[in-house]
């Protein structure tokens, strides 16, 4: 018996009708198929093991038709009738108070930049670990970045499997694995003392005041551009690090290490005695944009209108920004200093991380911490005046 007796007829030059009944509900849909006998049989016998599965309550409606107006009413889960684009819309907007302001839009970028265009049509019960991998094994990202961007996807599938919208979760039990990057230690790539001495003779005024407590602190940018003068004893010589500026939102450390005392080295000093003439008498962040008289925003500006061009005037190899902190470690554990102290300064938990990323600087362990350095200091003065 063929045509309409059985449900599956032709029905243009492209498609091949099915009917069927669910729930109670007669179910017209077209297959994208030509009407030819083998395309005929093959919707037969597909729509026998529709009706199969229809009585042995298996049958995922979107499974079969996901674009079918009825997947969303008839779907055999919520998490079939909802798109991953969706879900994830639903699911940051819900934790909108909950998050940050920097995580929060960390987030919505990797949404709209990221998943929807890979996963954002699919069905919210379709994702499998299978795409995940292949996601991962696509990237050229490190693994760190890899885990971040999955912590919306992560998150959203936890709250969908909470809330019964799915039966299984792709994530349960899953980590992403990938061939590492290049190591952290790898990226370091330090100033010598003659280089930060032509990059500091290239700068002036507050550009070089900057600069010069950031070769001398090992501040990262964002913590740079967050101090402020109540953080600072200059009596003491200390300063503590409070703050961050991270896209123009201010907010804590991430860690307990984070917020930590620092010793000021007698550079870092004299940079802070010049820069008082200009920002002090306000009372708030230490360094500000000399163009504009506000404070910096974010790294951006400083890259481009101070960074940049000081390395160019000063004939000096590029490197980003961030090496001034590699070379505040490099060059203390060079002179001797103790690594552990070392590690205190830069922020970190333990010394682990020192040996780890700079270990190749550590000639041996001292106990007179911030002492040896202040001779470096000298020598650099010493190698601008000669320029």
């Amino acid at each position: 018996m063929g045509g309409r007796a059985n449900g599956v007829r032709p029905a243009t030059q492209s498609s091949i009708a099915i009917d069927f009944y669910y729930q109670g509900v007669r179910c017209r849909e077209r297959i994208r198929l030509p009407p030819t006998k083998a395309n005929q049989r093959y919707v037969e016998n597909l729509k026998a093991q529709i009706l199969a599965e229809i009585a042995r309550g298996t049958f995922d409606y979107a499974k079969y038709f996901p674009d079918s107006n009825r997947a969303r009413t008839m779907a055999k889960t919520p998490g079939a009738a909802i798109t991953i684009g969706e879900a994830l819309d639903r699911w940051l907007d819900g934790r909108r108070g909950e998050l940050t302001h920097t995580t929060f839009r960390d987030y919505e970028l990797a949404i709209a930049r990221v998943w929807k265009p890979a996963f954002g049509a699919k069905r919210l019960s379709e994702l499998t670990r299978s795409d995940l991998k292949a996601w991962v094994a696509a990237q050229t990202c490190g693994l760190k970045r890899i885990s971040n961007l999955l912590l919306p996807m992560r998150g959203m599938y936890d709250a969908a499997m909470d809330d019964e919208l799915i039966q299984t979760n792709p994530f349960t039990g899953w980590t992403p694995k990938k061939v590492e990057p290049p190591k952290e230690e790898d990226d370091v790539d330090p100033f010598d003392q003659a280089e930060v001495a032509a990059i500091l003779a290239a700068c002036e005024g507050q550009v070089r005041n900057l600069f010069q407590f950031a070769f001398w602190t090992g501040l990262r940018t964002s913590e740079l551009i967050a101090l402020r003068w109540d953080d600072i004893d200059l009596a003491g010589r200390t300063m503590t690090v409070r703050r961050a500026k991270v896209r123009k939102q201010v907010k804590a450390p991430k860690t307990r290490a984070g917020r930590r005392v620092i010793t000021l080295l007698q550079p870092a000093l004299d940079a802070l005695q010049a820069q008082r003439v200009h920002t002090q008498l306000a009372g708030k962040e230490v360094f500000l944009n000399p163009r504009t008289g506000e404070p910096w925003l974010h790294d951006g500006p400083i890259r481009k209108t101070a960074w940049q061009p000081a390395l160019r005037r000063a004939q000096v190899r590029y490197r980003y920004p961030y090496q001034t902190r590699h070379t505040f470690a490099s060059t203390l554990l060079s002179a001797g200093e103790n690594p552990v102290w070392v590690a205190s300064m830069m922020g970190h938990k333990d010394w682990a991380m020192i040996i780890k990323v700079y270990g190749r600087w550590i000639p041996s362990i001292a106990p007179d911490a911030g002492a040896k350095v202040a001779a470096l200091w000298n020598q650099a003065s010493t190698l601008k005046d000669v320029k």
